[in-house]
């Protein structure tokens, strides 16, 4: 209905009195609307057109317009509310002023509306145009075009409107940038304007007074161009700052008259809502709009909420009256969506208002969809069910003829989506609508099934961050012959042909462009770039009826009809609540849509959906499980992780398992989510989310050889690739040119990758691949298509890529613009693959256009082409491409997070693509690839890099290094080797670090990791450290034995023992708790070579003792086993076993405190050790000898069985109360074999006794051997012979088993004393060595046995010969007679002289001919050590070196740690150092203090490993190979001085004159030498050589040195602190300098990409845009862009810091148990690293610090706008924490301190609120509830809080973790483990708001 401007004035009075009756209100006269007839002339009848309008008492004179096309229609309704007849009536008033006015007001379509109604009932033209952010001048006054090569001004539309009288409209003032709008200033206030194209534009008036002199021709000559006295302006724009946008301008302002629009009042909305909804009761009407009013109220807006989009509620009722029991909070709901968009306290003031106003919160029953029917008129008939009843609804259709409510097969619906489509056909009936969802939960598949049902066509436009006005609606191109032309977008073109057009990632675009669609969303208007317009069907046909116009007529005048069943749908994911950035559904944007919150399936719905899509799919009830675990889960981590598990990642992983069976659920989910690279809080807290469900790694048996060839191979056969066990066709392209070829060395880790590949390859998907710089990402891309036969296009992305950029490539041919095809479109239409590389380097803004083309197989290209499907049906043409059905693409990006700064490609897009983690490849496989590229170079240099390069690689994941170095720079050193051979390796490596040479701290860090795997980086060829040799005594015959055969006692010299064989009693096996331990080996050869090979410590409890050590050798193993030894050691107090494997250094540590039967009283146990040959090669015999309880230990699965011999009874229960004095074994002793059987032999004897126990673990049975004497030692000296000592005599004899129950006995007959053995070899000497050693040519067998007495003895002849000589070597007596009385060096305990137990200090070498034995330090000779010198060593190795004839004594480094219980080891060793022989001749040995070191003490195995560490060090020649010239400096460093001080600081290099110069000397400066210190003046710096610094006198070194005190003496005077105050700080900075440097990286990566500049469009100069080359060749100057700090948007929030608040704990027990773990030390150590590292960096943290005790729970610290400035106010901090903590009472306050942290950190504003407490673990002591704490800790989404745990009594840390939530806690025992904890803590928030 309009007002009907030709009515009788009797029916105009009648209408008035009805308003008057309805509207009048006290003291407010009624406005009314007068049409005045003409009255000059004759004859005029009442039907004419009025030529006067008059609303109230103001008057305007109409006059019929030249263009009546512009005169807006169907604007003005019949009855008018009086609120609108006001604006009107002060808007008619400006305009018979003369003044422009300005239109301000809440957002909504109400203040356009007025305008226009404005301009149809005064019949007056308009042009309007809808400003943005990418306005320019050009659009406001002229626009270059070009046509028929000529370039020509075409007037835009203020020009127009000035020009021809015309009301200018600008909407959205505040969105357009400030330097635009000052162009029309002029215009406003004078009405002048000078244009381009050189016109004028000047004011009536005087053009008027101008043609009274001058004639027009003569005027139109001067290019002076009339402004029409008519000419307006309506400016319409938001109140800012309260809306976000640009202020006002102040000239601009000051040009304006100003009205405020509000609201329609509550009485005129009612009735207007009354006319809309005739079927809706009026309360309930009013109940709506009660609750719409209240919302905009200042009180409402004063509590943070959004306006409410009151203008929308007239759609929601219109619903209504349809159907009348829709749930009116429902319909409110998609007009504010408060449960998306607000906090919850929003939520809860929002709820409030429903119940004030009796709106029920809760769900009625919902309404399903029933079905469709296409009517004939373009309406379908939409049946919906609510229960038992239906309702009809007719909606628009689209354009598509195929019959409507056809229902695609891929699309499943459940209940849920009955229900939103129903709810989506609601909207559709009234208004274009919104639908918000997370990613992957079906928002477009929905779509696309509404389109299906409606038959309309979808028109997709992807939206982006950077998407401009022109990319929206009008694209400028050029025609063939260069003409330029404006080329409708898809938007466009879907409201022309009435298609969807589906707005994708309305969460992306910048508002300020978007506002462009205010006017085609509410009313179907559009004003495009070109100068067309496009209006509604309705309006189009009332301008064709009322100016008798034809569809020609408008056409020629550019006005399009919109098609009437058009529809906007736009998606978008869930706002952020409380983001800056991520809030995008602002009170304006409420304004435009209907919203839908779409939620992801339930469980039941996603199991439904998938079976139906994969029907045949295995049991995925525990991946449904976890997901929706995940998806509700509180904790914001977990998540964030469950959007990677999508439903349409759930469908995928269900298509793969269908497949691909074999895969297993944990590794699938493990790679949806990308747990690769996720933070480790967020990793851990997946991991134990599948524990819980018992989703976990399936241990897969080894495969067989054929098997696991198969597996870790490739190869192509018959046209077929197979990739491990996948297989393929063979590729047939057209051309064969593109298929890439790489130089590719194969190795398993990245097979499996491939085969990963091809799975989903087979499956149709597209790929992302996603790891660290330098894995082989292209190499593995490049050769995977190489195998399948593929052709590559290829495409880098970087900061620069534009959307133009990614699909075309613009050029300038003959003046007119080509479009090339990006390698994206060759790939599309040939069928390639697309390879895109570094994608997270560019904007995902402009990334996500391959959503569409991933998801949908579509696209839009730049120049107006279109990509479709093959299965569309639609045909290739000029602008359609059909997609080659054989298209892919695969994806490379660097992985998300620190220390990456691209773009989390991953976080936008991953759930689009079959993600792949590419990590770099484990040591194995790293070493196979290696080989490859350098197979001359030697396998121990490869290990050596690779294990290197792989703790840099934990290092950058840790973030104590800001570099991943990867395989690339391996490959390249190899490669290097391999060519040049003779070059050392630690000259080769520094090609990769010579980057970080000028960054001490890092360079520190390089040479430790170097080193410390043994690249000898920084080392010197002569730093060589071996042992002082000295000469060893000759052999001397010291007697003979006799072997008797027989003998006077025939019963004992030649006879068959009587021997008793019974059963052994197992018991068992059991499988005890074993713990995986990966140690940390650090070689020692990094700075000097030493007889040291490498070390390792073991992780002990201090408590700890070790007993025992054994090797499992390598020869004794089965085959295929591991080809390395195993180290066992045994330790008591308590009982357990480390099995280690020193070449991967993995081990296990088994407990066997429960195996061991349970004792009392001063139990102190001896556990011995023997390990057993093939096949029981992963067993080790373990005896106890205070208990005598045998155990057989498998080390690799953790499974004990007891053994119980008769002859070896246990000690029985009832007497296992031991003393408290000294403790006695059972005198039951285990003989310790060199030379393991097959049968698992182990032979124990009794002291004092007459029996041997030979058992034989594999058989199960013991023979107990009777002997004839009573025996004291028995030793094996072959592999069926033993030695037996007789008790007291000291008598020999031989044992010989020559069958499984046969043993021999032979007695021996020695000549002069009897020797008394400590250990016998088992081997005899090789012939070479015994010629040697005997310094004579011999053969004969021969056994090396030890004496106290002598360094070595040989038994020649022994024990094959019945004649033996004995040669010995005398041993030199000591000195010192009285070891008693002497103490161990390190352990300041008494060292006994020898041990009955031998075997663990005394180890023979039969391939070298060497005897070591361990000494304490005081039976070393004085020239071993100096009196002068006290080494800091455990002992020595006495090497006796019999072949050579050489004595060597190796120290043996002392031990780091000392257990209270280390007297114990003294029952075991007369050292504190336990030894023993590995295969080849090495030696291990271990110390107290559990530190394990490798030796190498063969001459010969020296010599070797010598050349090859100074061939890694290389021969440097120091000859000159070139010509070179130097100046070289001829002063000299005479003396320090601080130097002249430049007033203009200008640069000096050299000199000897200026402080702050460089290159110098003696001043202080950089770069020079001989200064006292350095001095940064800020200038270049020039270096002056090494060796000219290394030259400084050292007088004058030393007087450098006193002046550097001297300055820093001064320095502590500035600020107030005393020398030993700088000592004190110095000793506490010291010890965490370096992680604080840490810390430091960490901080500047996470501020490093805010940094980052953007590209400042719209320049007039920088670098040609490319997207404005056709605005370029018209002319225009606005066509550059360039790099710039981005200034933030005006309005929008203000970038904040983060704030973190350290809560310390400073209570008594802090002070208390300071000495006990050094907790308070450990806590002020960590508060001064937070303070220094946070030093500087201000702006991004602010930082506060409090304490918590018994007396406070906010003791202030530091203050937050007053951090420590330097190192006096830190150490004030310290001394203040120390002191509180010695004196405060005693109590605790945690909680009171911690609620009261979270409570005030809320409350101030801050980009991320961080709260971390560091305290001890005691809580038990006060009776502190974890679970309180943790509620505690989570009590607030604003503030992360995070606990650290510093001290421990017990296991006190680790209990009180494992209660506390997920993520929250942590213990810190080491002060260099906080970077750690902290960079944790920051990324797992970084996660959280990246998803």
């Amino acid at each position: 209905m309009r007002l009907p401007l030709l009515m009788s004035v009797d029916r105009s009075l009648r209408r008035l009195r009805v308003l008057h009756g309805i509207l009048q209100t006290r003291g407010n006269p009624i406005l009314r609307i007068e049409p005045c007839r003409l009255c000059a002339t004759s004859g005029s009848r009442a039907t004419e057109a009025p030529n006067k309008i008059s609303i109230g008492d103001v008057s305007i004179k109409i006059k019929e317009p030249k263009c009546p096309e512009l005169v807006p229609v169907n604007y003005v309704s019949e009855l008018l509310p009086q609120s609108i007849l006001r604006h009107l009536r002060w808007i008619m008033q400006k305009d018979l002023l003369g003044q422009d006015v300005f239109i301000i007001g809440a957002p909504g379509p109400l203040r356009r509306q007025i305008a226009m109604m404005y301009l149809e009932l005064t019949k007056r033209e308009g042009e309007y145009i809808s400003l943005s952010r990418d306005i320019t001048e050009a659009d406001l006054k002229q626009r270059r075009e070009i046509k028929s090569g000529s370039a020509f001004y075409l007037d835009q539309c203020a020009v127009r409107a000035a020009v021809h009288g015309r009301i200018l409209i600008l909407e959205g003032i505040e969105k357009a940038e400030r330097n635009v709008l000052p162009i029309l200033n002029n215009l406003l206030e004078n009405r002048e304007m000078q244009l381009e194209d050189g016109k004028f534009l000047m004011a009536a008036e005087r053009y008027d007074k101008l043609l009274q002199d001058h004639t027009k021709e003569e005027l139109d000559q001067l290019n002076l161009v009339r402004v029409d006295e008519k000419f307006r302006v309506i400016a319409l724009g938001l109140p800012v700052p309260r809306y976000q946008g640009n202020p006002l301008d102040p000239p601009l302002r000051s040009r304006f008259q100003a009205r405020d629009l509000n609201p329609l009042p509550f009485k005129e909305y009612l009735e207007l809502l009354q006319e809309r909804a005739k079927n809706v009761t009026p309360e309930r009407l009013s109940q709506l709009l009660s609750f719409a009013s209240t919302m905009v109220t200042k009180e409402s807006t004063s509590l943070g909420l959004p306006d409410f989009p009151i203008s929308n509620l007239q759609f929601v009722v219109q619903i209504m009256d349809q159907l009348p029991d829709v749930n009116a909070n429902a319909l409110l709901q998609r007009l504010y969506p408060y449960d998306a968009m607000l906090g919850k306290e929003g939520q809860t003031a929002v709820k409030d208002m429903l119940r004030k106003f009796e709106l029920p919160t809760e769900q009625r029953q919902s309404f399903s969809l029933g079905s469709v029917e296409r009517l004939s008129d373009g309406l379908a008939q939409v049946i919906l069910a609510q229960g038992r009843k239906t309702y009809q609804l007719k909606v628009q259709t689209g354009s598509i003829s195929s019959p409507t409510g056809v229902k695609d097969s891929t699309f499943v619906q459940t209940g849920y989506h009955s229900q939103f489509m129903a709810e989506m056909m609601q909207s559709h009936l009234v208004k274009d609508f919104c639908i918000i969802g997370p990613r992957g939960c079906g928002k477009t598949a929905l779509v696309q099934q509404f389109a299906r049902l409606l038959g309309y066509h979808i028109e997709p436009v992807m939206l982006y961050q950077d998407m401009t006005s022109r990319d929206l609606l009008q694209q400028r191109t050029l025609l063939p012959n260069g003409d330029t032309a404006w080329r409708p977008s898809p938007l466009v073109t879907a409201a022309l042909e009435g298609s969807l057009a589906v707005l994708d990632g309305i969460h992306r675009i910048n508002l300020g462009s978007f506002a462009v669609l205010h006017r085609l969303i509410h009313e179907r208007e559009l004003q495009l770039f070109d100068g067309s317009r496009l209006i509604s069907q309705e309006k189009y046909d009332t301008i064709k009826k009322k100016y008798n116009l034809t569809s020609e007529d408008l056409e020629q005048r550019k006005i399009y009809p919109i098609h009437p069943g058009f529809r906007i749908i736009a998606l978008g994911e869930p706002p952020v609540v409380g983001s800056s950035t991520k809030q995008w559904l602002n009170p304006e944007m409420l304004t435009m849509f209907l919203y839908h919150i779409m939620r992801p399936l339930a469980q039941a719905e996603e199991t439904t959906v998938i079976k139906s899509l994969v029907p045949n799919s295995p049991d995925l009830s525990k991946l449904f499980s976890i997901v929706h675990q995940l998806r509700q889960s509180a904790d914001p981590m977990l998540g964030s992780i469950s959007t990677s598990l999508s439903t349409r990642q759930l469908i995928r992983i269900a298509r793969r398992l269908a497949n691909f069976p074999s895969d297993n659920l944990y590794s699938v989910i493990q790679k949806a989510c990308l747990a690769r690279f996720l933070p480790r809080l967020a990793k851990s807290a997946l991991d134990q989310a599948l524990d819980e469900l018992q989703i976990q790694p399936i241990q897969k048996p080894p495969p067989s050889e054929e098997g696991l060839e198969k597996a870790l191979s490739c190869e192509i056969k018959n046209g077929r690739l197979r990739i491990g066990h996948t297989e393929v066709p063979i590729y047939s392209p057209e051309n064969r040119t593109k298929v890439p070829d790489v130089l590719f060395y194969e190795n398993a880790q990245h097979l499996t990758v491939m085969e990963d590949m091809l799975k989903d390859f087979l499956l149709d998907e597209h790929l992302l691949l996603i790891g660290n710089q330098g894995v082989g990402k292209n190499k593995i891309v490049d050769r995977f298509l190489h195998l399948l036969n593929r052709p590559r296009e290829y495409i880098q992305l970087h900061r620069d890529t534009t959307v133009q950029t990614l699909t075309l490539q613009p050029t300038v041919l003959d003046g007119v613009i080509i479009y090339e095809d990006s390698p994206l479109v060759r790939a599309v239409k040939l069928g390639h693959v697309l390879v895109v590389d570094e994608a997270d380097k560019a904007p995902t803004n402009v990334t996500c256009i391959l959503k569409t083309l991933v998801e949908s197989g579509e696209m839009h290209l730049a120049d107006g082409r279109r990509i479709v499907t093959n299965s569309s049906g639609v045909q290739p043409s000029d602008r359609i491409i059909v997609a080659h059905p054989d298209f892919r693409m695969i994806v490379l990006a660097n992985r998300p997070g620190f220390p990456f700064l691209g773009n989390d490609f991953f976080g936008a897009m991953g759930d689009i693509f079959s993600c792949h983690a590419i990590d770099n490849p484990n040591m194995e496989s790293e070493m196979s690839m290696l080989r490859q590229y350098g197979p001359n170079v030697p396998e121990v240099t490869l290990r050596k890099l690779v294990m290197a390069f792989g703790e840099l690689r934990d290092l950058a994941d840790q973030g104590l290094i800001a570099y991943p170095y990867s395989t690339r720079e391996v490959v390249n050193i190899i490669k290097h080797l391999q060519k040049y051979p003779n070059e050392g390796l630690t000259s080769v490596v520094r090609n990769v670090f010579d980057f970080d040479s000028y960054n001490n701290e890092l360079r520190e860090t390089l040479l430790q990791t170097m080193q410390k795997h043994g690249i000898p980086l920084g080392a010197d060829t002569a730093r060589v450290n071996l042992a002082k040799e000295f000469l060893l005594p000759k052999f001397e015959l010291q007697g003979q034995w006799k072997v008797v055969n027989q003998g006077r006692k025939r019963n004992i010299a030649l006879m068959s023992l009587p021997v008793e064989t019974r059963p052994l009693q197992i018991t068992g096996p059991v499988t005890v708790r074993m713990e995986a331990l990966k140690l940390d080996r650090t070689e020692a050869r990094s700075d000097s070579f030493t007889e040291q090979t490498a070390y390792w410590t073991l992780p002990m409890h201090e408590t700890n003792i070790l007993s025992d050590i054994a090797i499992t050798k390598a020869s004794h193993r089965r085959p295929g086993q591991t080809n390395t030894d195993i180290i066992h050691i045994s330790s008591v107090n308590p009982v357990g076993l480390f099995s280690i494997n020193p070449k991967t250094m993995t081990g296990n540590y088994i407990d066997l405190y429960d195996v061991f039967p349970s004792t009392s009283g001063s139990y102190k146990p001896i556990v011995k050790l023997s390990p057993l040959s093939s096949p029981l090669d992963d067993t080790i015999m373990l005896h106890e000898e205070v208990t005598n309880v045998v155990l057989s230990v498998n080390f690799e699965s953790g499974q004990v069985s007891r053994l119980v011999s008769p002859a070896l009874p246990e000690v029985p229960v009832a007497k296992r109360r031991f003393p408290s004095t000294s403790i006695k074994s059972s005198q039951y002793k285990l003989c310790q074999s060199a030379l393991p059987n097959m049968y698992g032999t182990a032979v124990f004897y009794k002291q004092e006794g007459d029996f041997l126990d030979v058992i034989s673990v594999l058989e199960g049975i013991s023979h107990t051997v009777s002997l004839p004497v009573m025996t004291d030692a028995v030793l094996q000296v072959g592999e069926n012979r033993w030695i037996i000592t007789e008790a007291k005599t000291n008598k020999k004899f031989v044992i010989e088993r020559q069958g499984t129950d046969e043993f021999i006995l032979q007695s021996i007959e020695e000549d002069g004393s009897p020797l008394k053995l400590l250990n016998s070899g088992t081997n005899p000497l090789n012939d070479y060595l015994l010629s040697k050693s005997m310094q004579q040519k011999i053969s004969t067998p021969n056994r090396v046995v030890v004496t106290p007495d002598t360094y070595a003895t040989l038994l020649i002849g022994f024990p094959e010969l019945s004649s033996v000589d004995v040669y010995g070597i005398p041993r030199e007596p000591l000195k010192n007679a009285s070891p008693i009385i002497r103490s161990d060096q390190f352990l300041g305990l008494p060292s006994k002289p020898s041990s009955l137990s031998a075997s663990s200090s005394i180890v023979l070498l039969p391939e070298s001919g060497q005897v070591v034995r361990t000494i304490p330090t005081w039976k070393a000779p004085e020239e071993v050590t100096p009196k002068d010198q006290k080494p800091h060593v455990s002992g020595y190795m006495e090497v006796s070196d019999l072949a050579n004839h050489k004595l060597r004594y190796i120290p043996i480094p002392g031990a780091t740690r000392m257990s209270p219980y280390a007297s114990w080891m003294f029952n075991v060793s007369d050292t504190s150092i336990l030894m023993a022989g590995m295969s080849n001749d090495g030696l291990v040995t271990v110390d107290v203090g559990g530190c394990v070191r490798l030796w190498e003490t063969s001459l010969l195995h020296l010599d070797q490993s010598l050349q090859e560490w100074r061939n890694m060090i290389g021969w440097e020649d120091s000859k000159p190979i070139q010509i070179t010239q130097e100046r070289e400096s001829d002063r000299k460093a005479d003396g320090p001085k601080h130097g002249k001080v430049d007033a203009d600081n200008q640069p000096h290099v050299g000199g000897n004159t200026w402080a702050g110069g460089t290159g110098g000397s003696n001043t202080a400066g950089l770069g020079g030498f001989g200064g006292p210190y350095r001095l940064d003046a800020g200038h270049n710096v020039t270096q002056v050589p090494q060796w000219q610094k290394d030259n400084v006198p050292d007088e004058v070194k030393k007087a450098a040195r006193e002046m550097a005190e001297k300055a820093f003496k001064e320095r502590l005077r500035e600020i107030h602190m005393s020398e030993y105050d700088g000592e004190t700080y110095e000793t506490f900075s010291k010890s965490v300098r370096k992680q604080v440097k840490s810390l430091r990286v960490i901080l500047d990566s996470l501020q490093a990409k805010g940094k980052e500049r953007q590209w400042l469009k719209n320049q007039t100069y920088g670098d040609l845009d490319d997207a404005k080359l056709i605005d370029g060749l018209t002319g225009e100057k606005s066509v550059y862009k360039r790099r710039g700090e981005k200034e933030p948007e005006m309005g929008s929030p203000q970038e904040l810091p983060k704030r973190l608040r350290l809560l310390v704990d400073v209570s008594g027990s802090m002070y208390r148990f300071n000495g006990f773990d050094g907790r308070l030390e450990r806590e002020m150590e960590a508060t001064l690293m937070v303070m220094e590292a946070l030093e500087n960096y201000e702006e991004k943290f602010k930082y506060d610090i409090y304490g918590h005790s018994g007396e406070d729970h906010k003791l202030e610290l530091v203050q937050k706008d007053k951090a420590p400035k330097n190192n006096k106010d830190r150490l004030i901090v310290l001394k203040t924490m120390h002191a509180h903590s010695q004196f405060c009472l005693s109590g605790d306050n945690t909680l009171s301190a911690t609620k009261h942290a979270i409570e005030t950190l809320a409350q101030e504003e801050a980009d991320e609120h961080f709260l971390i407490m560091l305290s001890d673990a005691n809580f038990d002591r006060y009776g502190i509830s974890p679970k309180r704490f943790g509620e505690l800790l989570r009590q607030n989404d604003k503030v992360n809080a995070y606990a650290i745990f510093i001290g421990s009594l017990g296991d006190q840390a680790v209990r009180l973790t494992k209660q506390l939530p997920m993520g929250h806690s942590f213990i810190c025992m080491d002060t260099k483990n906080l970077p750690q904890i902290l960079q944790q803590i920051f990324t797992s928030t970084m996660l959280q708001s990246s998803r």
